[in-house]
C-alpha cells in the first residue's frame, strides 16, 4: 500500500512510500551512493564511494545524511 486516507479523506503517502521517495531522490542526487533507512536503528544510512575506499555514514534525518554524504565524498 502506498497511500492512506487523512482526516479529510484525501490520500496521503505512507511513511514507507515517503522513505522510498527520499532514498530514490538521494541516490539520484549522488550517483554511485547507496542509501537506505534503517528500521532497527531509525537512522538514515549511506555507503559512499571515496578515494580512500567506501565509507559508511549515518544521520538522523535525510538532510543530515545529505550533508554527511557531501563530507564523505570530499574527504
Amino acid at each position: 500500500m502506498t497511500a492512506q486516507r487523512d482526516a479529510a479523506g484525501r490520500e496521503e503517502p505512507t511513511p514507507e512510500a515517503l522513505r522510498a521517495r527520499t532514498v530514490q531522490g538521494l541516490q539520484e542526487q549522488f550517483p554511485g551512493v547507496r542509501v537506505w533507512f534503517g528500521r532497527a536503528t531509525g537512522s538514515w544510512w549511506a555507503l559512499v564511494p571515496s578515494r580512500g575506499g567506501p565509507r559508511l555514514v549515518e544521520a538522523p534525518t535525510p538532510e543530515g545524511l545529505r550533508t554527511s554524504i557531501i563530507g564523505a565524498r570530499s574527504g
